[in-house]
């Protein structure tokens, strides 16, 4: 089963795009039938991945990330910032947890593999896993990076 191609929301600012987040997680947390629904499981996700500037008018990337992660601690943040050692600083400091960084400028293509987890794949290839059977389970990020986290442990009781 191979996945849709990805729907992109690009805004310019910070503070729209803190709102189109919560406008998107508000759809996700009621159901067709006007019900609430257990948002609190990673699989529940109004995007795969909020890619954030580190430096944006408005509401800087880390503001934005830590409403974001205040109402969904499970959303998957890729910064692209031209900033990593000041963006790793912050993500710890401001948001008790580190993010996924890109560093600017960097090719289309890079941000694409990020996103697609090309490099959580072709690690746990190295495990001799069927990859194939892991992307038609369309895991999220979070699942896979647990995965590949359990590999590397199993590995080394085996060793």
């Amino acid at each position: 089963m191979e996945k849709a191609g990805y729907e992109v929301i690009a805004v310019d600012n910070g503070e729209d795009c803190a709102k189109a987040y919560m406008e998107e997680f508000q759809k996700l947390r009621i159901s067709k039938a006007g019900d609430p629904i257990n948002i609190s499981t990673h699989w529940n996700q109004p995007f795969e991945a909020v890619i954030l500037d580190y430096r944006m008018p408005q509401m800087n990337g880390m503001e934005v990330a830590k409403e974001i992660l205040a109402v969904n601690p499970h959303q998957r943040i890729i910064f692209a910032s031209a900033y990593i050692e000041e963006t790793v600083r912050e993500s710890v400091k401001e948001l008790k947890q580190v993010v996924e960084l890109l560093q600017k400028p960097f090719p289309y293509g890079q941000l694409l593999e990020t996103i697609s987890d090309k490099q959580i794949y072709d690690r746990l290839r190295n495990y001799n896993l069927d990859i194939r059977v892991l992307k038609n389970a369309e895991l999220t990020h979070e699942q896979l990076t647990e995965i590949l986290r359990l590999m590397k442990i199993a590995r080394k009781e085996v060793e």
